[in-house]
């Protein structure tokens, strides 16, 4: 039997790989997936792939196309999420900051140089047209207990992080959310190793045939809202918000996003160059 290693962040978002799991979804199929939790995210996982602790991803878009362009041997092979994340701007409960436009030339805490925490920042610095390359500093905290901290003790001044996974921090008075920043495309897709692609393409196309039939019904499994709210320790009401407005995808990535994706990051000066499609891409 065939063992794949994916890895991707511990959240809502990837529940129905776990019921995949706990249904042996995959291992009636041929293949020993071993899931890896990456509380770090999009830095954490590019960095995995990059040391073969991990074969595939369920990584932020912006973030697997900046690591393939800097060297990274992998490829996008799919849409995971087609719809943008939110991300949600937040500073400590008991923060003077009321609006992201206070929060110029102040600290933004990022999980890792490369993530999504990163990433976003300036976008969101863009957004508020500031100068990014004077308006911006950041202070690494690594994962999202990181972020609590950095925000609580003043290391740091302002966090981005997915709006949904944060509220309960919002709701205990840990977190003040002072503004969203939503991607410009859709969010999450998975990558592979060129190893697995080259060396066992049915296996990856099993596995991406396996995920695919269970977001295909994930928003109708009975209960899901009640289910996702107990494991995740989140609010029915914002799971149900969550679930509405969140579309998965079972096709690959198009080209004019990737060219989007690229343009927006050569304009912020995060890509030093652009690759082709076929080069940031794989079809299985």
């Amino acid at each position: 039997m065939k063992t794949v290693r994916v890895g991707g962040v511990p959240e809502h978002f990837n529940y129905a790989w776990y019921i995949g799991l706990k249904n042996n979804l995959f291992k009636e199929n041929g293949i020993n997936l071993r899931w890896v939790d990456c509380p770090g995210g999009t830095g954490e996982m590019t960095q995995a792939l990059r040391t073969n602790s991990i074969d595939m991803a369920v990584v932020l878009t912006e973030g697997i196309v900046k690591a393939i362009t800097e060297g990274l041997s992998s490829k996008i092979v799919q849409t995971y999420v087609q719809s943008p994340l939110v991300w949600g701007v937040h500073v400590a409960y008991n923060s003077k900051f009321k609006t992201s436009s206070e929060l110029k030339n102040k600290k933004a805490a990022i999980s890792r140089y490369g993530s999504g925490s990163h990433l976003m920042a300036y976008i969101n610095a863009q957004q508020l047209e500031w100068d990014v390359t004077r308006d911006l500093e950041f202070k690494l905290i690594k994962n999202l207990d990181g972020g609590v901290k950095a925000l609580s003790n003043g290391d740091a001044d302002y966090f981005l992080w997915e709006k949904f996974t944060t509220k309960p921090f919002v709701d205990e008075g840990i977190f003040k959310r002072i503004g969203e920043c939503p991607t410009p495309w859709p969010c999450f897709v998975i990558a592979a190793r060129d190893e697995l692609i080259n060396s066992d393409s049915s296996s990856l196309k099993t596995i991406l045939e396996m995920i695919n039939t269970m977001t295909k019904k994930f928003k109708t499994i009975p209960e899901i809202d009640q289910i996702i709210s107990k494991r995740y320790k989140q609010k029915q009401t914002d799971v149900q918000q969550w679930l509405s407005q969140t579309e998965w995808s079972q096709k690959n990535i198009d080209k004019k996003t990737i060219e989007i994706v690229q343009n927006k990051l050569m304009a912020l000066d995060l890509l030093s160059k652009k690759l082709s499609y076929n080069e940031l891409t794989h079809s299985i």
